[in-house]
Order: C-alpha cells, then sequence, then structure tokens
C-alpha cells in the first residue's frame, strides 16, 4: 500500500501576498549560495572524499540543503500565489510572471537564472570544505 504524507521538515506559514518579499528571498532559492547551489555543490564534492565518514557527512548535508530547498521554494510559492499582478509589477517581478507566471523558477534576486557555474568542486577536499 502506499500512503502519500505531504509535510515540510519545517512547516510555512504564509497568511498574506507579498512579492517584493518573494523577490528577495528568490537569492535564497537560485543565487549562487541558494539552496539548490549548497545542495548539488556537497552531493558534487562527496564523491571524491577520502575517508567514508566525509562522503556520507557530505550526503547528508547536500540532502539537508534539498530540504532547505522545499521550504524556501513554499515560502516564495506562498509569498505569490494569490498577489495580484499590480503587486507582481511593483515588485519587478513583470519579467519573471511573463515567463513563468506564478511557478517557481531557479532565479537569484536579480532575476539572474541559476547556472552549474555556482557549484564550486575543485577537487582537493581542504579547498572544497573550506
Amino acid at each position: 500500500m502506499f500512503l502519500y504524507q505531504k509535510t515540510l521538515q519545517f512547516p510555512v506559514k504564509v497568511e498574506t501576498t507579498n512579492p517584493a518579499l518573494a523577490a528577495l528571498i528568490l537569492e535564497q532559492l537560485g543565487g549562487a549560495d541558494g539552496e539548490i547551489a549548497a545542495g548539488m555543490r556537497y552531493l558534487t564534492q562527496r564523491y571524491y572524499m577520502p575517508l567514508p565518514e566525509a562522503r556520507a557527512l557530505l550526503t547528508d548535508i547536500g540532502t539537508e540543503e534539498l530540504a532547505h530547498m522545499e521550504i524556501v521554494a513554499a515560502l516564495v510559492y506562498g509569498l505569490l500565489v494569490d498577489a495580484p499582478i499590480s503587486e507582481i509589477k511593483a515588485a519587478g517581478l513583470d519579467g519573471y510572471y511573463a515567463d513563468h507566471d506564478k511557478a517557481l523558477y531557479f532565479v537569484s534576486a536579480e532575476g539572474v537564472p541559476w547556472t552549474a557555474a555556482y557549484i564550486q568542486s575543485k577537487g582537493d577536499p581542504i579547498t572544497d570544505l573550506h
């Protein structure tokens, strides 16, 4: 039997729309230091760690970052989903809305799409963990 139970690691309760705040929080979703970049960074770096404990730790941390991404995405979506177009335009998200409606898309606060170039992976465990 399959049981689907949708719960976030940390419940997100958004009581009002606020596209201006959503525009800023997009940085934490799809910016260079956002959750998707951090998750991919740790999950990529884990492969060349010299100790199995280090690999396991980076796997756990990377997975945790993806859980953070879900929380941030729920927050951004909650701030946008019922917002009127006038508020979206006033927040400077009219281009975002034209391309993506109110769907989530990984961009920085400046509207720059997420890129794999954000992932730092040098192959040296000390450098990458620093």
